[in-house]
């Protein structure tokens, strides 16, 4: 059991977005950016992952790199791809919890791709293209309505314009061991997301074994409520520390 205060949070992004909007201005950055600036106004120290998206064995590898930095334990928060890093990710000893954002939290032999392949009748599809060159990207003209509804039209253009090609390695890419089998889990739910249905959402998380919360949001929900985001982190983080 983890006795150490964990004052670490490593951030994990999802497929097709690594952008955000500041002040008024675009920045070429990482969409934690709010949600960040809230735990380091707290003391926490925060790391953002920037993944390359090539493959999950790809992003694993970069976040655990991460890890491995650290002076102490840590929150491992995943938002929707990343759930699948973090799951796989998780395993490293560094790791005291993980956090699941409207997230994809495989178990065993699974990956994102299967976990989309058969939706729900009635469930909103996510509008991904089919594969160029062994990458996909989201329909820029459906992605404001099914990515980041409750974001402004402008700041929703600008991520559709920005996506960073997601690789069908990633998308593929099986677990081995989820970690959420052994170390504990929180799960926000967004409850307006239609990129992960709602109900598939709170499904993962029960099968986890998370303690879970939710939130009116979209997919965006990092970037739209990075209070709520902070607010789990830190529930996390506190009940994460035993004794």
């Amino acid at each position: 059991m983890n006795t150490e205060p964990v004052e670490n949070v490593v951030l994990v992004d999802g497929g097709f977005v690594d952008g955000g909007f500041v002040d008024g201005g675009f920045v070429d950055g990482s969409g934690w950016r709010e949600v960040r600036r809230l735990l380091t106004d707290d003391g926490f120290r925060v790391s953002v992952v920037q993944n390359p998206a090539l493959s999950l064995a790809g992003d694993v590898a970069v976040t655990e790199r991460v890890l491995a930095a650290l002076d102490g334990p840590a929150i491992l928060v995943g938002h929707s791809y990343g759930g699948a890093v973090i799951t796989e990710a998780g395993n490293h000893e560094r790791v005291a919890g993980l956090v699941y954002i409207a997230a994809f939290a495989p178990d065993k032999g699974e990956s994102v791709n299967t976990l989309i392949a058969d939706p729900e009748p009635g469930a909103p599809v996510p509008p991904i293209l089919p594969p160029v060159d062994g990458f996909l990207f989201l329909d820029r003209e459906k992605f404001h309505a099914s990515f980041a509804a409750d974001l402004p039209l402008a700041e929703a253009e600008f991520m559709a314009d920005s996506q960073v090609p997601w690789g069908l390695d990633a998308l593929g890419g099986a677990i081995g061991e989820p970690a959420w089998r052994h170390k504990p889990s929180w799960y926000l739910v967004a409850t307006d997301d239609r990129m992960i249905p709602p109900p598939t959402q709170r499904a993962m998380a029960r099968r986890a074994g998370s303690t879970v919360t939710g939130t009116d949001a979209s997919h965006s929900v990092y970037v739209s409520r990075p209070d709520a985001v902070a607010d789990l982190i830190r529930q996390a983080a506190a009940d994460a520390t035993d004794g």
